[in-house]
């Protein structure tokens, strides 16, 4: 029997620790339970938000209608062999509980991705990434059901339309489906190995010990510890914006006049820049506006230092977008979801 509560603070399932509520408020911990949901007068004539981890979300402003948590937990084998196993897990599961168990049972593929916050429905989403890795690497399917019909429908990877940071789920489908469950093809052996980005191998040298499934995620947590802070300590949803890709032909231009400019250069030709590098240009790293803030460590990540509201850090958002616009030349894009 689904519970439907009324006036919820919202502070406990947001990473950024906003104090805000929710009109109604249902947490689902299965299928069973959604569909119970979705017959109630509540659902049928409110708005929805759907919140797995809330790791990815900025309320600013209390919901007036109905939050729906989504619980579904549980990790099962759908299919192995010798060298390749899939699994498949409830949206509601802790992503990075997820990567321990791949860890600790030595499946290869997602170890660059440790410790990201969030719950695995948000991991297609968002297309989540990390360190080199990206999770639309790994999925073989996603199970949803519609929010109108309930009906469970199954989208390949190609479905899913992957991007950088984006999926037809965060776009087109957006609140269209409840992500159900995620389906991920991983190794058992044979991995292929990824220590090419940030400080992964230099940690691995600094600690002497080679390349492993365990040890770069040990690696990975240990730089995400440094760098980042802990959101249960310090309200934040990890890195607030994308790295902004641009032509090839405006980052030869920019480095004329900023040499130290870092960039990749992607499949296309055209070059990712470091949003952090960019706002920590504009003087913005380690800024505190009140309660509120750049972190001193990490100018991509906002954060929260205790009663600080949504609006206040949507603000400081736009004043970064604007001083980086007008220093580059280029449009930086929210990471995380404004609600």
């Amino acid at each position: 029997m689904i519970r439907i509560q009324e006036q919820v603070d919202l502070l406990p399932y947001n990473t950024f620790k906003i104090a805000a509520r929710a009109r109604y408020f249902a947490a689902a911990t299965t299928v069973e339970d959604l569909h119970a949901l979705m017959d109630t007068p509540v659902y049928k004539h409110e708005k929805h938000l759907i919140l797995g981890g809330g790791s990815n979300i900025l309320l600013t402003g209390d919901f007036e209608g109905l939050v729906i948590k989504i619980d579904l937990k549980g990790i099962e084998t759908v299919w192995e062999d010798e060298s390749t196993i899939v699994l498949k897990a409830g949206a509601g599961e802790p992503w990075h509980s997820f990567v321990m168990f791949c860890v600790k049972n030595t499946y290869g593929g997602v170890e660059n991705m440790s410790l990201i916050p969030g719950t695995m429905g948000a991991a297609p989403m968002q297309n989540i990434g990390a360190y080199g890795v990206e999770v639309k690497d790994r999925i073989k399917s996603v199970e949803a059901i519609d929010v109108n019909s309930g009906d469970v429908r199954v989208f390949s990877n190609r479905e899913c339309e992957f991007g950088y940071r984006e999926s037809v789920f965060k776009h087109t489908l957006n609140g269209k489906y409840f992500i159900s469950s995620v389906t991920l093809t991983l190794t058992k052996k044979n991995h292929v190995l990824n220590t090419s980005y940030g400080a992964i191998q230099q940690t691995l040298d600094q600690r002497q010990t080679t390349p492993s499934i365990k040890s770069i995620s040990d690696a990975v947590i240990a730089i995400r510890q440094q760098k980042l802070p802990d959101p249960k300590v310090v309200g934040n949803a990890g890195s607030f914006f994308k790295n902004p890709t641009i032509e090839q032909s405006q980052y030869e231009s920019l480095k004329k006049t900023y040499p130290e400019i870092p960039g990749y250069f992607t499949e296309n030709q055209q070059v990712k820049v470091p949003a952090g590098w960019l706002i920590e240009q504009c003087g913005w790293k380690g800024k505190t506006l009140d309660n509120i803030g750049v972190h001193p460590h990490q100018a991509l990540v906002l954060v929260n230092y205790g009663n600080g509201t949504g609006e206040k850090i949507w603000s400081l958002a736009q004043d970064i977008l604007s001083s980086v616009k007008k220093k580059f030349m280029i449009d930086l894009q929210p990471e995380v979801n404004i609600i």
